[in-house]
């Protein structure tokens, strides 16, 4: 399958339009749609419903853009890392991934694909904090990164997101409320809060924290964790509840429960950051 049928699928699951998508490509409508229809022909089954003024995706097309979005990050970020390098590359490719992204099973489902694309590329990781990483990232002793977003200091780079996911609240389970299956934070005020230091992921810390704020719960009684994950294990101990990424429900302790947020979701952005294109290569 060619990458360009990837760009030319996720250009319209984007804009729900092929005339806009075909402007936004730089090509004609009519060969759009012949080579959207070449690929859900490849695919076996159809991608889009055609409506009277737009498209929507069927459930086969949500999943295919999921992946679709992935597979192009991750090829954009070889390209800038390859750029001048003859086909079939070798040398090594230098990531970052926050503690929180870790738990996230696409991105390891990513870079085992990148893998086997790329046998001859040794990727060498490093677990970290934001703040951390994006030092590393500033100062090229990473080629690419998996950032948690919100924040600030990742504005500096080239990002594209692959995934979005809701927070959700961790509670001990001998506390009443857990026997709701969703609950509001205005519903926890009576319950100490845990949060991660601000320096794991400042822009997320500020989203939990102001959330919690405006909550009306009393921030003051607020117990502080050493990283995302191990606000888990104080969760297991009965300290308070915690705020954390969907994909951190992996994580089975035998006193946690987790809780959907009712209400307006909070949500992150899981997203690709790459190191200035002059820089980039492949070791």
């Amino acid at each position: 399958m060619e990458l360009r049928y990837l760009r030319y699928f996720v250009a319209v699951a984007r804009t729900r339009h092929f005339t806009q998508a075909a402007k936004e490509l730089g090509i004609s409508q009519p060969p759009l749609s012949q080579q959207i229809q070449r690929l859900e022909r490849e695919v076996g089954t159809p991608l889009f419903r055609r409506l009277t003024r737009w498209v929507e995706l069927t459930e086969a097309g949500e999943s295919f853009y999921e992946d679709a979005r992935q597979i192009l990050a991750m090829s954009d970020a070889a390209l800038e890392k390859a750029k001048g390098i003859a086909r079939g590359m070798n040398g090594s490719l230098s990531l970052g991934i926050t503690s929180s992204d870790a738990f996230h099973p696409q991105i390891f489902t990513l870079l085992h694909r990148f893998q086997l694309d790329h046998p001859g590329v040794t990727l060498h990781q490093m677990e970290d904090n934001m703040a951390n990483l994006m030092t590393a990232l500033s100062e090229a002793e990473l080629d690419i990164a998996f950032v948690r977003l919100p924040c600030e200091s990742s504005k500096a780079f080239n990002l594209r997101i692959i995934d979005e996911e809701p927070m959700v609240i961790a509670l001990p389970r001998d506390n009443p409320l857990a026997t709701q299956p969703t609950l509001a934070l205005e519903q926890l005020r009576d319950v100490a809060p845990i949060l991660f230091p601000r320096e794991v992921a400042p822009g997320l810390y500020e989203l939990v924290y102001n959330s919690c704020l405006r909550a009306g719960i009393d921030m003051e009684r607020a117990w502080q964790s050493s990283q995302i994950s191990s606000s888990l294990s104080m969760v297991n101990a009965g300290f308070g509840f915690a705020l954390v990424p969907q994909s951190m429900t992996c994580i089975q302790q035998p006193n946690v429960s987790y809780h959907p947020l009712s209400g307006a979701p909070l949500k992150t952005d899981i997203a690709i950051g790459l190191a200035a294109a002059s820089s980039a290569r492949v070791r």
